[in-house]
């Protein structure tokens, strides 16, 4: 797996300290992205949280997923989580080491006080010890919570920054685009009350050990969700429940839980978890199986392979403004395009960290994740072999069919109804849920006539 070293450089340390004013949570931020370009350490909010307990374990929440792995535990696992100021919002989001867990806290205006959010992307500072003190607050007295360096404070910090050097595997990166396009396909399938989420979630295993193997289903059942031994209708996949454990440090706090998914279609797929809070809400998104993380799930394939593709995400990233809610049909009329091609341009966004998808609106947001926004696609197995494919000559037309030479082997790819199929091995055991394989890829490429950039090598 490849992987990288990202610095993260923060003014100090970030921390819960004692204030006139009651407790100050200061979180400090690394380098990232604003509209004014990008900034050393921006700032996005100073002000109270009207629910300071469960703010504190959200947070919590965000900070466990970003520090566990589900899948080969003993493999270490840390990188401190990404926040975006969305002018009414703070986001807070996460990804597990093993790329299977997608964690984001929504902190919505009505759990901020006080002041209006900035907007911009960076990674935040969660230290231990601030771990330590967050998870000792327990009780609702006042908390000014800051994001960003205090500019009064910016003369007095003449000491050398801190920085932490952390791993950046690729499919880490490539986990937040295929989150966003899977979670742009579910529907919500069940919402319990507050009673009942905590009832379930708790009957829940909490270790590996304890669960059973395979796909797990649940489906609505009068006020709460029963367990199923198969996906009959209206049943939602539960893949590694212990997965949901970062939950538990909100549960007492939850107003509802809602669950959202794809049609079951016999297949183990993905599942979203948003518990419900006081204005706030915490959403767990996990992957098929405990041991497949996102980024194999090759949804961003197709609009990746397109020339169409490239240019209208470079049209539609300049209507992007930090927005909350991105309504793809706004996006069409305001760029001209059909809401198909917005969508499509969206997704090869996406893949560069430059939006996300919320369930509970239903609509895009707008982010730009603090790394090289370019790195998930050069690195994506499947695109970098099929452009190599398509480069090379391997792939030669006939009609529906098209035959493909990779390696000693020779597969033939056909289209019906504009799906296409393949006689390799990928698509015997996927049959087209984890995106084309990557003869198929090369032959849309070729059929297309997209430019294969870095084709041979």
């Amino acid at each position: 797996m490849t992987r990288s070293v990202q610095a993260l450089a923060y003014a100090r340390p970030s921390a819960l300290e004692s204030s006139q004013t009651g407790q100050l949570l200061g979180l400090e931020t690394a380098g990232g992205h604003t509209p004014r370009g990008a900034e050393p350490r921006p700032r996005f909010f100073s002000g109270f949280l009207t629910s300071p307990r469960i703010a504190a374990r959200g947070l919590l929440a965000v900070a466990d997923v970003a520090s566990a792995r589900y899948y080969q535990r003993t493999l270490p696992a840390s990188l401190d989580p990404v926040v975006t100021g969305n002018g009414d919002r703070l986001r807070f989001e996460s990804f597990s080491g093993c790329c299977g867990v997608y964690a984001r806290l929504d902190v919505l205006r009505d759990g901020l006080d006080g002041a209006r959010t900035g907007h911009g992307t960076t990674n935040v500072d969660v230290n231990n010890p601030l771990r330590e003190a967050l998870s000792r607050i327990a009780v609702d007295d006042p908390l000014h919570m800051r994001v960003g360096t205090d500019e009064l404070a910016v003369t007095t910090m003449d000491g050398p920054v801190v920085e932490k050097k952390v791993p950046l595997p690729d499919r880490w990166l490539r986990g937040f685009a295929e989150a966003q396009v899977v979670s742009a396909g579910f529907d919500l399938r069940a919402e319990l009350s507050a009673a009942e989420a905590v009832r379930f979630l708790r009957s829940l295993p909490r270790s590996s050990g304890n669960a059973s193997r395979g796909a797990q289903w649940v489906v609505p059942a009068g006020k709460t969700l029963r367990p199923t031994t198969r996906p009959v209708a209206g049943a939602v996949c539960l893949p590694g429940p212990e997965r949901l454990v970062a939950l538990q440090r909100v549960l007492r706090h939850a107003t509802s839980l809602r669950v959202y998914g794809p049609v079951a279609d016999g297949a183990a797929t993905a599942s979203a978890w948003e518990v419900v809070l006081p204005g706030m809400r915490l959403t767990l998104t996990l992957s098929p199986d405990a041991s497949r993380g996102f980024s194999g799930e090759g949804g961003v394939l197709d609009a990746l392979a397109t020339d169409d593709a490239a240019a209208d995400a470079e049209l539609v990233s300049v209507l992007l403004a930090w927005e909350p809610r991105i309504e793809p049909a706004d996006l069409a009329e305001q760029s001209g395009l059909t809401v198909e091609r917005v969508q499509a341009a969206l997704t090869r966004l996406g893949t560069a960290g430059r939006v996300g998808y919320d369930l509970a609106d239903a609509a895009y947001f707008h982010r730009e994740l603090p790394y090289d926004a370019d790195r998930a696609e050069r690195h994506n197995p499947r695109l970098v072999a099929a452009r190599q494919l398509a480069g090379s000559g391997s792939v030669v037309l006939d009609g529906e069919v098209a035959a493909v030479a990779s390696g000693e082997r020779r597969y033939q790819v056909r289209e019906k109804d504009g799906m296409l199929s393949c006689t390799c091995q990928w698509w015997a055991d996927y049959r087209g849920r984890r995106g084309p394989c990557k003869h198929a890829l090369a032959v849309r490429m070729v059929r297309r006539g997209a430019p294969v950039v870095g084709g041979v090598r």
